[in-house]
């Protein structure tokens, strides 16, 4: 997760009212047991062959989306490798209920554009991961992407992270700061490892994802944590990936460098 994107305009004007609410926060709690772990099996941890890892989360059997920036190099212009990409589904003390070699990527078409604005970059983070062969729905449900939430309405984050990686951390209550121009801002507890991870609407019967973790700053002593409105950057990655496992079926696959 880059820290160091720090957008003064919204920290200094648009958050400060919502910081105080953040007050009410839940701790972070680590599911160490394997009951902990039931219904967030879906949420693993990628691992990027030597560029570390990033947290994911099954959006289907086969498919799991991430945040770009953990896949995409943008100042090298180069894509891990799908075969470098490990998922472990419900990592925990080194057990995983499944573990997947990626096949596929997709990402986010304007995430790749080279002279973005910032904004634009946070925007579009979103990536696709085709796995190699699904994981049952049985063994780890997939989630459902759904829209961003309002203002200052209550949310969950389940994410691996420096210090935490051998486990998923729970943070049962966080909320959102400001949701605007396709950015979401959020106070949940999130660190590097952290991106790529589900932020969850859970007023439902389960948990709905309206963003994943992007990038991090800190305003008055407390964490912000940004990501995307997922309609139209996840669109954008679902067409990529399209295009990518047609390639693949057709052996005309796109050519990467190992990191």
């Amino acid at each position: 997760m880059s820290v160091g994107w720090v957008f003064r305009a919204v920290l200094t004007g648009l958050l400060m009212a919502g910081l105080s609410a953040a007050a009410q926060d839940s701790g972070s709690r680590r599911l160490s047991l394997r009951a902990d772990l039931l219904g967030w099996e879906a949420v693993g941890r990628l691992d990027l062959a030597g560029r570390g890892f990033c947290t994911g989360v099954l959006i289907a059997p086969d498919l799991v989306l991430t945040a770009a920036h953990c896949i995409h190099d943008r100042a090298t212009g180069i894509d891990v490798a799908a075969r470098d990409i490990a998922f472990s589904a419900g990592l925990r003390d080194g057990v995983a209920v499944a573990v997947r070699q990626g096949a596929t990527v997709g990402i986010a078409a304007e995430y790749r554009v080279p002279d973005a604005d910032r904004w634009a970059v946070l925007r579009n983070d979103v990536a696709l991961v085709r796995l190699a062969s699904p994981i049952p729905a049985a063994v780890a449900a997939p989630f459902v992407a759904g829209l961003p939430p309002a203002r200052n309405s209550a949310v969950a984050l389940v994410s691996y992270g420096r210090d935490r990686e051998g486990a998923p951390s729970w943070q049962r209550r966080c909320r959102t700061l400001d949701q605007r121009e396709g950015i979401v801002a959020v106070s949940c507890d999130a660190t590097h490892g952290s991106s790529g991870a589900p932020i969850l609407d859970m007023s439902g019967r389960r948990g709905r994802i309206v963003s994943l973790v992007s990038a991090g700053a800190e305003a008055e002593g407390r964490k912000v944590v940004f990501g995307m409105a997922l309609g139209a950057p996840l669109a954008s990655a679902r067409a990529a990936l399209h295009r990518a496992d047609t390639d693949r079926r057709s052996g005309a696959g796109a050519k990467f460098v190992r990191p």
